[in-house]
């Protein structure tokens, strides 16, 4: 029976000037196959393959309609348009769901409306013919009206698919950016009503995995649960650098391993890296959800470590870092004399430079979806009121520094020592010298002499390959083997270079 019906549709389109189908493809079968091609193309629906599908079966020409004014998303080629003005009040009516279908004579064609979808105001499907149409061409067409509204949905359920995952990515980051800056409880209020379970541990963890950017998308939604999250943890895009995936990992002591990290989140991340030659991992110590910031930069030195370990992941050995071994009363009153400027700049200036001591300004402009020229403003305001040039590498190891200090105790006692008067009296006393001892032990003499020379031109490689007489990436590729003995983050987000500058600084400095 179908055969019969395929046949009489092709010879009816035949007679009626349609080009005409040959066996199967001519019916019902060929409209299958057109939803299995567009089903899996993805995307847009290719409404204008569908309507010339049509139009050779049957011979007549046929339009999508989107709205109640008659506008023609497409059509066929040789579609009367001008016959859809006297139709305007039909088209309202079906457009609204006051009717499903409709047929009537005008100007000589034959007119047959169908409303497609549930929601108003509802698509119509137009087919227009010189002669009536008959009950199978009828029953085509409300197929491939069925087909089309099909269609439109699954490019629907496609889109709202992304924007959903859209928001749970950005979600995901707003939660981190609370968390970097100290506020577990502000992460709480923006997710209220599904506070997602990390907030709920005690300490984490940051891994951060470097892979192909291409891979970051695949890997968080392969474990991400329905509510957007990951379980008790988050996986989080770098908005800065696209080869990052930063994973915050809930610190359980209880569940074995090293800090719990035997199971869940943590060992798919070791597991991944051993599969994969392109990736690397650096995770950090446990801390506390505020401290959340501190931990990344740790996982930022070990990923600088991990990517030239056989393994090609690191943890981070911690080390006392120098606001830590500097007299304490004396460093809170040099920090507290440094930064009293930025009192008189505006907050957004003030923040905005706090950034810019932990990562490129470009960086900082991604970040805050600024231009790299306001943010160059921001801090040309912020060095005005300092009087420094933080565009100079000391200076803005100086300052990096203060803000430590600050941020380690925010009201000083006071105190009757006397104020130090510049860095390097803060800096001139054993322990430091200690400090700078144990950061630079690592380094072979040739790769100290290039990391001293970058430094002096700060840090500029073209430069420093120009004093010392070798090429720029002769320089890099020093400064890469220095990251990975000296566990520090040089290049990527040169975290780690403050305290390359301040412990060179403290060891020539003893050595005049």
């Amino acid at each position: 029976m179908a055969t019969e019906e395929n046949e009489t549709l092709t010879e009816r389109a035949k007679s009626r000037g349609g080009q005409g189908v040959q066996g199967q493809a001519g019916g019902l079968d060929g409209l299958l196959r057109e939803v299995r091609r567009q089903a899996s193309r993805g995307g847009e629906p290719d409404v204008r393959h569908v309507l010339d599908w049509l139009h050779r079966q049957t011979g007549a020409h046929v339009a999508l309609i989107t709205d109640e004014s008659g506008t023609v998303e497409s059509s066929t080629a040789g579609f009367p348009r001008e016959a859809l003005r006297p139709l305007a009040p039909l088209l309202a009516r079906l457009s609204g769901g006051q009717l499903a279908a409709a047929a009537t004579q005008t100007e000589a064609l034959h007119v047959r409306c169908e409303a497609l979808g549930p929601h108003e105001p509802r698509p119509l499907l137009v087919v227009a013919s010189r002669s009536e149409p008959t009950p199978q061409e009828i029953a085509l067409t409300s197929h491939t009206g069925s087909l089309l509204t099909l269609l439109h949905r699954a490019e629907a359920s496609d889109r709202n698919w992304h924007g959903y995952q859209y928001k749970a990515r950005q979600l995901r980051f707003a939660v981190l950016h609370a968390l970097m800056a100290g506020g577990p409880v502000l992460a709480r209020r923006m997710t209220t009503g599904a506070v997602p379970p990390l907030l709920d541990a005690g300490r984490l963890r940051v891994h951060l995995l470097h892979c192909p950017s291409s891979d970051r998308d695949r890997i968080a939604r392969a474990h991400q649960d329905p509510s957007g999250y990951h379980g008790p943890d988050l996986m989080v895009h770098c908005p800065v650098f696209k080869e990052h995936l930063i994973c915050l990992i809930a610190d359980d002591a209880t569940a074995g391993g090293f800090g719990g990290q035997e199971r869940g989140q943590g060992e798919i991340l070791r597991r991944l890296v051993r599969d994969n030659p392109r990736y690397a991992l650096g995770i950090s110590g446990a801390h506390p959800l505020s401290a959340t910031a501190a931990a990344y930069g740790q996982a930022a030195h070990a990923l600088a470590a991990a990517r030239t370990t056989p393994g090609r992941v690191a943890f981070y050995h911690g080390r006392t870092p120098l606001e830590g071994v500097l007299p304490r009363q004396p460093a809170l009153d040099w920090s507290r004399a440094l930064l009293r400027p930025l009192d008189s700049v505006p907050k957004t200036s003030a923040d905005i430079t706090r950034l810019a001591m932990n990562m490129p300004r470009s960086a900082v402009a991604r970040l805050l979806s600024l231009s790299r020229n306001t943010v160059t403003a921001h801090l040309r305001r912020t060095q005005r009121a300092l009087g420094l040039d933080l565009a100079d590498v000391r200076c803005r190891a100086a300052v990096h520094l203060a803000l430590a200090l600050s941020s380690s105790c925010a009201d000083p006692e006071p105190g009757d020592h006397q104020l130090p008067f510049t860095l390097d009296d803060l800096l001139r006393n054993e322990s430091a010298a200690a400090w700078a001892r144990t950061i630079l032990r690592p380094l072979q003499a040739r790769h100290r002499r290039t990391l001293q020379a970058w430094i002096d031109a700060n840090t500029d490689a073209q430069e420093a390959a120009r004093r010392m007489a070798i090429s720029r990436n002769t320089v890099r590729s020093h400064l890469r083997t220095a990251e990975a003995v000296l566990g520090l983050d040089l290049l990527t987000t040169g975290t780690g270079i403050h305290d390359v500058v301040h412990a060179l600084h403290i060891t020539n400095a003893r050595a005049v």
